[in-house]
């Protein structure tokens, strides 16, 4: 292998230029919003709540559908060619909100927004995850994981800091061309495997799987080709069904992944608006408070849980991570005073070590050659979440936001999503620190035992 996590550099680079373009963006887009289709500026009216949560709905449908179906094409054609595409797709919404950003500028980026993010939402880091998972051994893939999201908070970092100082119209206009210029470095230097002799193998494997399945056909047969290509996409379907019912620690996985997804689009949904409405931030204060968090997560992801990741284990970290959760929006749902938001931030490293957690303690539930589908399931699962959420917390967040509310709690919504937190706390309680070692040997056996 190349020098071990030197051989991501490429990889790493096109998780921050993503992650810098998509960051940039967040400390604004409430203010745009809200300028767009609200009577005052500084009203928090609810059609802008509601209209963020139907985004959150209809791109989390989409990508509840898509992203297993992109980690199983990067199984078969690649990282870089499937990267590619999401990548394109990246660059239209920022274009245009760069040239004008009235009403009806702002619903043409509305609709353009979600119909490239069923394929771009996640795309970059479930790909990035499934490269990780291919190229690096199983005993430090944990902190590898945990390096590529700290390289996202650098990036969060980096956009926050610049969206602090640029003026709105250049700051739309600098995101599209990060996503051009991510979407070049990925074409020209990013290799598509770093070790070859792992893809030897796989494709030997492969090999030895379409041979026992042309036999399986008979010989005088004019369409056998399309029939082992078509047994072929079930297989990858029927192991991943097999590996659901065969280990409980994937299924509790997903279990995580749904509650952790639930709780993080709820907050995108509630966090900002209440702000606003609460204490009247504006974008100046957003960008302040997302950039201390993200000051605060890429110290503790790039130089503090590498360092103790693999001899504390994913399970632990796992668990320590969704209870800091909690602690952070049950203590930001009371807030009583606008520093309170603030000083929550300790709690920042553990919301963000919840999901590199769980994509190590799935990655490890297959070989190399299966983490596009793993981790599609992964995503395709927090796209659910993503889904169910604004269902829930849009019109909870929009009463208690306004003057109809049942009783004065303006931070009931969060409060909620706090508790979410808990129940994926309490799940991952129940899983072991050990998986099963020969969990893909059974699957390949079964697979062909079948046919």
């Amino acid at each position: 292998m190349e020098d071990g996590f030197v051989g991501l550099r490429h990889m790493l680079t096109i998780v921050f230029l993503s992650g810098f373009a998509g960051f940039m963006e967040a400390p604004v887009i409430t203010d745009v919003t809200v300028a767009a289709v609200c009577s005052r500026p500084d009203d928090s009216c609810s059609l802008a709540v509601y209209l963020t949560g139907f985004q959150q709905v209809a791109i989390g449908l989409g990508t509840m559908v898509m992203m297993p179906v992109i980690g199983n094409l990067s199984d078969r054609y690649g990282i870089k060619a499937i990267l590619t595409l999401p990548m394109c797709l990246s660059i239209l919404p920022p274009v245009i909100l760069g040239y004008r950003r009235d009403t009806h500028f702002f619903y043409l980026f509305y609709i353009i927004k979600i119909l490239t993010a069923l394929v771009c939402e996640g795309a970059v880091d479930c790909l990035a995850f499934a490269y990780v998972g291919e190229n690096i051994h199983d005993r430090t893939r944990i902190s590898a994981f945990s390096i590529l999201a700290g390289i996202k908070m650098i990036s969060a970092l980096c956009g926050t800091l610049v969206a602090r100082f640029l003026p709105v119209a250049l700051i739309f206009k600098v995101s599209a061309i990060s996503f051009l210029v991510g979407l070049l470095y990925m074409r020209i230097f990013l290799k598509k495997r770093l070790n070859n002799d792992e893809v030897r193998h796989h494709h030997q494997d492969e090999h030895a799987s379409s041979d026992v399945t042309m036999l399986a056909e008979p010989i005088l047969n004019d369409t056998a080709i399309k029939t082992s290509v078509f047994n072929k996409k079930q297989s990858s379907l029927k192991d991943m069904i097999f590996l659901m019912k065969t280990s409980t620690i994937f299924v509790q996985a997903l279990v995580v992944t749904f509650f952790s997804s639930f709780s993080d689009s709820g907050m995108q949904s509630a966090f900002l608006y209440f702000l606003k409405a609460r204490f009247g931030f504006d974008k100046n204060q957003f960008a302040d408070l997302l950039l201390l968090i993200t000051i605060v997560g890429s110290i503790s992801q790039l130089f503090v849980l590498p360092r103790f990741a693999s001899s504390i284990g994913e399970r632990k970290l796992l668990s320590t991570g969704l209870f800091m959760e909690f602690m952070n929006m049950a203590i930001v749902s009371i807030s009583w005073a606008p520093w309170v938001p603030y000083l929550t931030t300790v709690f920042v490293p553990g919301s963000i070590i919840v999901m590199p957690s769980v994509c190590g303690i799935a990655s490890r539930q297959v070989g190399p050659g299966e983490q596009g589908k793993v981790q599609g399931c992964i995503s395709g699962v927090k796209s659910f979440g993503k889904v169910v959420a604004p269902f829930v917390f849009s019109p909870l967040t929009a009463l208690f936001l306004s003057n109809n509310a049942p009783f004065y709690f303006p931070g009931f919504s969060l409060l909620c999503i706090a508790l979410s937190s808990m129940i994926g706390f309490l799940q991952s309680l129940l899983m072991k620190d050990v998986p099963p070692q020969s969990l893909n040997k059974e699957i390949n056996n079964s697979s062909r035992e079948e046919v």
